[in-house]
């Protein structure tokens, strides 16, 4: 079976990125292999999830069949309290987690 090859973009590459990574692994089981650093452009397919990454990052690479772009605010980014951190790291991550679910939810539709 070949697996789809997906790329998640984050110009942070502190967060966001590997959050989605993670979410795909364990929601996409053996039909996706999911890659938050590093550039294999050939057959990936690149999902950006921050907006200075959308602006900022390659549109084309050859062998690159999907480019989509999902807007996550950095909660790295957040200047307030830990506790407030906390929760923007918290509500970040489930926005990702459901995006993720979604979208697998299309691919299998």
């Amino acid at each position: 079976m070949n697996k789809q090859r997906v790329l998640f973009l984050c110009t942070g590459n502190s967060a966001r990125s590997q959050m989605a990574e993670a979410f795909l692994r364990k929601h996409g089981g053996d039909h996706f292999e999911a890659h938050s650093a590093g550039l294999e452009p050939k057959g990936l397919n690149p999902f950006t999830v921050c907006d200075d990454a959308d602006k900022n990052c390659p549109t084309v690479w050859p062998g690159v069949t999907n480019r989509m772009h999902w807007s996550f605010q950095d909660p790295a980014a957040v200047e307030s309290s830990d506790e407030e951190k906390l929760a923007k790291f918290r509500e970040v991550r489930d926005l990702i987690e459901v995006k993720i679910k979604s979208w697998l939810a299309e691919q299998s539709g």
